[in-house]
């Protein structure tokens, strides 16, 4: 990766840097593309063989990194052994996310790439329930950001969703006042409104008084200019 790392400016830097707003002092990027560290990733997968026990040392030892890009690594690397997942797996995400995660891109990329998908097979969904519902009472900020990411990942799988379920979700996080949380509640809503557009107009006007607006503001992005319009409207 520093090999093939891109020439960056020094706006780009700052500007990158501002987007991920990691609250790591330690931070540091090479400036890869997601694309780029897969491939990189897939190449070093295929030339060793490695057992599903080295591959969980190998992403342990990545995410600890301060390198955002090697810890994306450590993610993808193990990700190609995704038939050995269990509940184990996901604890093992649960804590590495709480000790290592720095930036929102680390924590929704691990749900939407690698948690996610494996939650979303049908015969884990009550390893699902189970997960969602202890990860969103978590102390760490990110583990309760993917407890959002992982289930609206679920629905972005299934094309559907339990209206009851979620709204009962999004009362019980909207609590939380941190902008990611919130921002969180909104991209779930925003996903649901794909399936279910009249159902989630309905529940943003019925809320909108006492909803935060930074969760109104994401959550109405894909409904009708008219639409977003009546929910914003003070």
């Amino acid at each position: 990766m520093k090999n093939t790392a891109p020439k960056l400016t020094p706006e780009q830097i700052v500007r990158r840097n501002k987007i991920l707003n990691s609250n790591n002092p330690n931070f540091f990027g090479y400036g890869h593309k997601i694309s780029d560290i897969e491939k990189i990733t897939k190449t070093v997968h295929m030339k060793y063989q490695c057992s599903y026990e080295d591959a969980l040392n190998v992403c342990k030892n990545l995410v600890s990194s301060n390198v955002h890009e090697e810890k994306f690594s450590g993610i993808f690397f193990l990700n190609h052994f995704k038939s050995n997942f269990n509940q184990a797996t996901i604890d093992m995400f649960e804590h590495q996310l709480s000790k290592y995660c720095d930036t929102w891109a680390f924590c929704d990329t691990s749900c939407i790439r690698v948690i996610g998908p494996f939650l979303g097979k049908k015969n884990n969904k009550q390893l699902a329930e189970k997960i969602i519902n202890n990860w969103s009472k978590s102390e760490n900020l990110w583990v309760r950001r993917a407890s959002l990411v992982i289930l609206l990942k679920i629905i972005m799988i299934k094309r559907e969703f339990d209206e009851i379920y979620v709204f009962e979700f999004v009362e019980k996080m909207h609590e939380y006042l941190e902008d990611y949380i919130q921002k969180g509640i909104g991209w779930l809503l925003k996903t649901c409104s794909k399936f279910k557009p009249d159902l989630i107009f309905k529940y943003l006007m019925n809320n909108k008084e006492r909803l935060p607006r930074l969760i109104l503001r994401y959550a109405s992005e894909k409904l009708s200019k008219e639409e977003r319009a009546q929910i914003l409207e003070k």
